[in-house]
Formats: C-alpha cells, structure tokens, sequence
C-alpha cells in the first residue's frame, strides 16, 4: 500500500476535533476554482461524487442502493431522513448514548413523530436486548435510529448486532454514521442498514456544505407522499438528480469541487481500510503518549472507538480547560470541549489530514503546556 505523504497546509492550527477537520493542500486547492451549479461539467460531477460514494460503501446501484447529496450539514441529512421516511403513522425507536442521540430526538419532537427512547449511559453502547425487548413488546415502531460513533465520548456502538435485531423484526434501521463512514468499515448487508447518513467533512477529509444519504432505492421510492418538509425532501432530491442531474436549490459548489478530490485522496490511501489504519495509529500513539504525560481516557478499551479519545481533566485546581486549549491553541492545535453529562473531559480527535507525526507534536504541545501551567497530574 501507498501511505500517503503529510502536506504543508500553509500553517494552518492542527484540527484535533471530530469535524470539521485539518483537509490536505489539495482539497484546499480545489476551492479556488468557481463552478456552474447548472453546467453539465458541474452535473458530471456531482454524479462520479454519487457514484464514488456507493463504492467506498461497498454497494451499487445495481444492487438496489442510491446516493442522495443534500444541502446543509450531517445534521440536515439525518432530519431529511426523519422528514421523509418516517410514514404519517410511523413511531422511531431511538437508542442514545451521548448528544447526537438526543438531537435525534429533539428532531422527532419538532416534527411531531412518535418515538421511544432507549438511553443507556454516556460509556456504555445501546442494548441490542433492550432494543429486542422493546420491538417485541410495540409494534407500532417502524423504525429504529442509532448513532454508530458518537462522538460525545468516542463510545463505538454494535450497528451490526442493532441491525440485525431490528431486521429480524421487519423495521426499518437508519444509523448516522457521521463519523465513522470513510474511516471504520461498514458492511450494509450485514448490519441490515436501510438508511445511513454521513457529512462531507468528516472521514473523508472534505469540508463542511453537503451531507449525503446512502439508501435503499426501494425504501426510499416508498415514501411517495409523506414529506413534511420541502426543503428536506429527500425523494424530491432524488428525483430531481434523476431528472437532470442537478440538487433542487442551489448546491454547494465549491464543496463539491474539494468533496471530489478527497474521494480521490481516500482511493490513493487504499480505501477505508487504508485510511482507518492510519486514524487506528493516530489513536493509539494518543493514547499511549497521553497516558504518559499522566492523563487518563474515559473509555473502556472494549468499546472505545479510535475516531476520538475523551480525557479525564486533571485533579490539580491549577487547571483550567480554558487556558489549556488556549495555551495549545498558541502551539498550533486545536483540541475539542467534553460534551459529557456527568463527568469533566475534554476532547481529541485522530481524523483528519494528521499523521503519527502530527501526534507526536500534539503531545510534546501537550508536555509543554502541562509544564507551563505547573500542573500536576
């Protein structure tokens, strides 16, 4: 396998966060052009970005699967779905862990759905027997929702062991795979996904515009009349591309322009196997150096995804994660709050243009600032 050479990103700060994330010179360079929303070169495009994007997922258009591109971050995709697919007297079984989770549901809420909620705490991944339990005993659910990485914490859930209860129970499996897809391999047919949404600014190492839903073209072409949104119409978006190949309103051009070389980027790396050996090394050279420094990771190893690593603040009252993340910010990385409920963490991520040389520089900043703040840990 061909690895990938770091490139210059004209002294830009080190993105050490979930995404949007550090992109390579070339990704960058892509944007410096201006494209036609309308123009056939444009609209050829935006169907190769399609078509790529049901390789890197291992499916076809043959085999029954589409690639909806929609305006607007993973979050507006994972709602089209909702918006679209969930019929009038349809009712979603949630599974959360963590802050995505719950947006899912305040989603629903606003859209007026009936769901179930299936929480299990912040460290722990969704109950495949809860989740059993639950559509056995209501068979009002038509669908059942889960997040696979939620990065709240950096939990990783079991999407194959939920897919496979809610396909023996004949729902409908939607999974934000926000992210993980392009990182984390993901076998649809084995998981029985049905929907799965993702962002271009994530594994794939695009930047922010578009989010995209990788489908059933069956269950997708079902949802005739159910809409309850215009803008978030995912069938219309469909339709629309078939028709002339173009987004319905106005797309985000240059997004695409650097989502394609990207994809690009990824098939050089060896795929989603290349890239998530690289993001795995990122991870453990992490965890291994922080663990030196003296900080300790919230996670179990048992269920800790390598797309993101949540630590523990340290106990000396000197901290402060406001001047932590400063002083890092000033060495040039930038690393991300905890979002936990009940515990003090912050947050680092692997993805992104970085190598293990990126995080090597990231823990000697870290080293250093430890130092500079007289810390104890």
């Amino acid at each position: 396998m061909n690895h990938p050479t770091p490139l210059q990103t004209d002294r830009d700060k080190l993105l050490f966060t979930p995404g949007p994330l550090t992109t390579s010179l070339a990704v960058k360079q892509a944007m410096l052009h201006d494209a036609g929303s309308w123009h056939f070169e444009f609209n050829a495009r935006v169907q190769r970005i399609r078509e790529a994007l049901l390789g890197v997922a291992g499916v076809s258009r043959a085999g029954g699967w589409e690639a909806v591109l929609l305006q607007g971050s993973g979050t507006f995709g994972v709602e089209a779905v909702f918006q679209t697919c969930v019929p009038p007297d349809g009712k979603v079984a949630v599974l959360s862990n963590g802050a995505y989770g719950e947006r899912a549901v305040q989603m629903l809420l606003h859209a007026r759905i009936p769901h179930a909620v299936l929480r299990t705490p912040e460290d722990t991944p969704g109950d495949p027997a809860a989740l059993e339990s639950l559509l056995a005993a209501d068979p009002s659910i038509t669908h059942v929702f889960t997040v696979h990485c939620e990065t709240t914490s950096g939990v990783l859930n079991d999407i194959q062991a939920l897919g496979s209860v809610t396909r023996r129970h004949g729902r409908i499996f939607i999974v934000d795979a926000m992210s993980s897809f392009g990182g984390i391999p993901i076998d649809f047919e084995a998981c029985g996904i049905d929907y799965l949404i993702s962002s271009a600014n994530k594994c794939i190492e695009g930047v922010p515009g578009f989010s995209f839903v990788l489908c059933r073209r069956a269950r997708l072409l079902a949802c005739e009349g159910w809409a309850r949104s215009l803008s978030l119409d995912l069938l219309s978006q469909l339709k629309g591309f078939e028709k002339n190949g173009q987004f319905r309103y106005t797309p985000p051009t240059h997004s695409l322009l650097a989502f394609e070389v990207a994809l690009e980027e990824l098939a050089r790396e060896g795929g989603v196997p290349g890239r998530g050996n690289r993001y795995r090394a990122n991870h453990e050279r992490l965890l291994a150096g922080m663990r030196r420094i003296g900080f300790r990771s919230y996670l179990p190893a048992a269920v800790q995804s390598y797309i993101i690593t949540s630590f523990y603040f340290p106990t000396d009252p000197k901290f402060t994660f406001e001047e932590f993340y400063r002083r890092l910010s000033d060495r040039g990385h930038i690393i991300y709050p905890g979002k936990i409920s009940k515990a003090d963490l912050f947050r680092i991520g692997s993805i992104g243009r970085l190598f293990e040389s990126d995080i090597e520089g990231l823990l000697a900043a870290v080293a250093g600032v430890v130092a500079d703040m007289g810390l104890r840990l």
